[in-house]
């Protein structure tokens, strides 16, 4: 009898409360790097190949721990990416609300999963043999089952909270923590035409998804981490994978090329295009500089309308840095206000939009796109603005 009482509280394992801790976190550690390696790095964004047999274990411990569908979940991360924080995004604060994301983000995914023409149109590439059309994409909840019944079986009473835990970790961690906050706070490296932020430092947790500015400007990068105090940790497995010949790399974001030449040419288009998010950080430095220093120096002049335009520039100096689609209407009519009554602001913000307009025209030919270039930096040395005409000088030295 006490033999029953004893599997039916501890299972076959017996553990201590810590121990079940620890191997919780260990199971769930391992459902991150399936999802951040396999799903996201590899079948999502190709930034890597994997060998088959870790690919299907990848696909294997998902189908138990989560049930997800390898193709719902490719074809839903692509469209975010497509239709970043636009109507038809599938899981943007920005549209949704970041309530909504952060706690009813599970939901969303379902309801994307539930499209057809998104995953016809998004879902290209993915594993499509007998075992993931009989059996992962036919079962998703049989996986799931399966895997309550060996926590149960392992762990006693204890493995239904282990099991609830596991059930649990992706829908908070990826569906809400990183599409919510990972678009709502945090910090920017590199200034992509979206909210995208990085969390830091929960990277153990969630694998180096919380690097999701990162990610955005570089999408199709195997590495997600930028600076030299970002801890990747799904880099760290892929290179190990890497040594052990279960992985290759096929692409890592590109680094930064000056040279000396100050001609622009071809190569200085093609250098500009690569490093555009990185060019727009600095700009948005550049930005928030001069917005200080207008700010101070009309601060400095005994004149009631410019201390006016001293307060309405300081209320509106950040959106000037900020996505478009971040601002509120009020928000955008104040920042339209104090652009008018600034010139050198002005200036600079319109110079930043046509800088823009090189690299987002899909119809301009590249001689087209290269003449626009030529010419943003002539006006630029000419605009009578220091920090603009050095920024045009250091413009003219990128290469792909």
């Amino acid at each position: 009898m006490d033999s029953i009482l004893d599997f039916v509280a501890g299972g076959l394992l017996q553990l201590s409360w810590w121990q079940l801790v620890l191997v919780t976190l260990v199971l769930t550690h391992i459902t991150i790097v399936s999802v951040t390696v396999f799903l996201h790095r590899s079948q999502a964004h190709r930034g890597l190949d994997l060998h088959p047999a870790i690919a299907h274990f990848f696909r294997l411990w998902l189908w138990l721990t989560t049930g997800m569908v390898t193709k719902e979940w490719v074809a839903i991360h692509r469209k975010h990416h497509a239709k970043c924080e636009k109507e038809g995004d599938p899981h943007s604060p920005m549209v949704y609300g970041i309530e909504k994301v952060m706690w009813k983000g599970a939901e969303l995914y379902r309801e994307e999963a539930a499209n057809q023409e998104t995953l016809k149109r998004y879902g290209h590439g993915t594993p499509n043999d007998w075992l993931e059309r009989n059996v992962y994409s036919r079962h998703p909840g049989l996986g799931i089952m399966l895997t309550l019944i060996v926590d149960v079986l392992l762990f006693g009473a204890a493995g239904l909270t282990v099991w609830a835990v596991q059930m649990a970790w992706i829908p908070f961690w990826a569906a809400g923590v990183v599409n919510g906050l990972g678009h709502y706070i945090g910090y920017r490296n590199f200034s992509s035409p979206d909210t995208s932020t990085n969390l830091f430092p929960i990277g153990i947790l969630i694998g180096g998804e919380e690097l999701h500015n990162n990610h955005h400007a570089y999408g199709t990068s195997a590495k997600f981490s930028s600076k030299w105090y970002e801890f990747d940790v799904g880099w760290l497995y892929i290179k190990l994978m890497t040594y052990l010949g279960l992985a290759k790399v096929r692409k890592v974001a590109p680094k930064l090329k000056l040279e000396k030449s100050t001609q622009v040419t071809e190569k200085t288009l093609q250098g500009v295009i690569t490093h555009r998010y990185e060019i727009m950080t600095r700009y948005a430095d550049l930005l928030k500089k001069t917005a200080q220093a207008e700010i101070d120096r009309l601060k400095g002049v005994k004149d009631s309308l410019s201390a006016q335009q001293a307060a309405l520039l300081k209320t509106v100096a950040d959106r000037i840095t900020q996505a478009e689609q971040s601002l509120k209407p009020t928000e955008k009519e104040e920042l339209e206000q104090a652009l008018s009554q600034n010139k050198v602001l002005a200036t600079l913000v319109n110079m930043r939009d046509e800088l823009t307009r090189v690299w987002a025209s899909s119809t301009a030919s590249s001689e087209q796109l290269l003449q626009d270039l030529q010419v943003w930096c002539q006006q630029a040395r000419q605009s009578g603005i220091k920090s603009l005409e050095q920024f045009a000088l250091r413009l003219q030295r990128y290469a792909a």
